[in-house]
């Protein structure tokens, strides 16, 4: 900051949140910032049981006496197992067929950077990891498209118009392009 550099502690997170309705005053983030978020999630609104467990509780919370469910060094071992799980050159070209077809795409003004492609295969791994395997599966790629991908996409004025959106965008690629069969894949 003010060409002084900070460090910061690794692992380093920011977890931003954006609320649809209330955007005035705010710009949009431009598109090299947007890349640099691995994920975009929409958490939505919870189901009555859960939502009538937030209003019981509500007054009875308190963050201080939440308890951490994973320290930093366990978080660090977790990446460091995340690097070890294995991508098979065929879905790395299975994501690079994905990205290609976005900048190719008539409804996109901007594709998928080589800095998306990185971001869905990381989370392609830790995915792969919850799930128990030491590999990738194309389906892991599918699985995290849309969420890793779709709001680094830039769409047309015309597909604005026409209410398209990035998510509309990532599906109709998934569907044209042919993943790698799950047995070659590992």
């Amino acid at each position: 900051m003010d060409g002084v550099r900070h460090a910061v502690p690794r692992p380093f997170l920011v977890c931003a949140t954006q609320n649809p309705v209330e955007m005035d005053g705010t710009y949009r983030l431009p598109e090299a910032q947007l890349d640099r978020f691995l994920m975009r999630l929409s958490v939505g609104y919870p189901d009555e049981e859960h939502e009538i467990e937030v209003m019981r509780g509500a007054s009875q919370r308190v963050p201080e006496r939440l308890a951490p469910v994973i320290d930093i060094a366990g978080v660090a071992t977790l990446a460091r197992l995340v690097e070890r799980v294995a991508i098979h050159h065929e879905v790395y070209a299975y994501v690079r067929r994905i990205a290609v077809a976005t900048r190719r795409h008539p409804d996109i003004r901007l594709g998928l950077s080589p800095r998306a492609c990185v971001a869905l295969t990381r989370g392609a791994r830790a995915w792969a990891l919850a799930a128990g395997r030491p590999y990738v599966l194309p389906e892991d790629i599918k699985v995290l498209a849309e969420v890793v991908c779709a709001h680094r996409l830039l769409l047309t004025p015309d597909a604005g118009l026409r209410e398209q959106t990035g998510a509309a965008v990532v599906a109709q690629v998934l569907a044209e392009i042919a993943a790698p069969h799950p047995a070659a894949a590992r």
